[in-house]
């Protein structure tokens, strides 16, 4: 059914925020527009001139530490990943019409966002929630700044 509205509904696109206000934290989609396909690459002349080699997409330290044991490209949270995407759990503190103001989404001002939707706590993890002892060390401080 098309979308129709009277003199008295918000604008179509305004009223698709209607009720998000609601909820504390968003799952959002974006993409790392600073990055370019060449960050995948371990070498620095063109892409479509790689080999498999040459590829990033292999188990690596996280950010080059060799205190910490490799892992592969699925396990790492940055820009070097095949489709240039990440997902963060921002905290919604207010909905301005379009605007929507959040805290700890971990993007670069003017970042394009692909989606967004609401978090919904029973669709986040079920059961413990495990990981190894780097990410705790290497995200120690990770929000020290904006809380600051």
């Amino acid at each position: 059914m098309p979308d129709t509205a009277t003199s008295t509904d918000p604008p179509l696109c305004v009223s698709r925020c209607k009720g998000l206000e609601e909820f504390s934290h968003l799952v959002v989609t974006w993409h790392f527009s600073q990055a370019s396909p060449e960050d995948v690459l371990v070498v620095t002349w063109h892409f479509s001139q790689a080999s498999p080699e040459d590829v990033a997409l292999h188990a690596r330290s996280p950010r080059g530490d060799s205190r910490w044991e490799p892992s592969g490209t699925f396990v790492h949270r940055n820009h070097r990943r095949p489709n240039q995407l990440a997902t963060s759990f921002p905290r919604l503190l207010k909905v301005d019409s379009l605007d929507l103001h959040v805290s700890d989404l971990d993007a670069v001002d003017g970042t394009p966002i692909y989606d967004l939707a609401p978090f919904f706590a029973e669709m986040g993890p079920r059961g413990e929630v495990r990981e190894p002892g780097w990410p705790g060390q290497m995200l120690k401080d990770y929000w020290a700044e904006a809380a600051g």
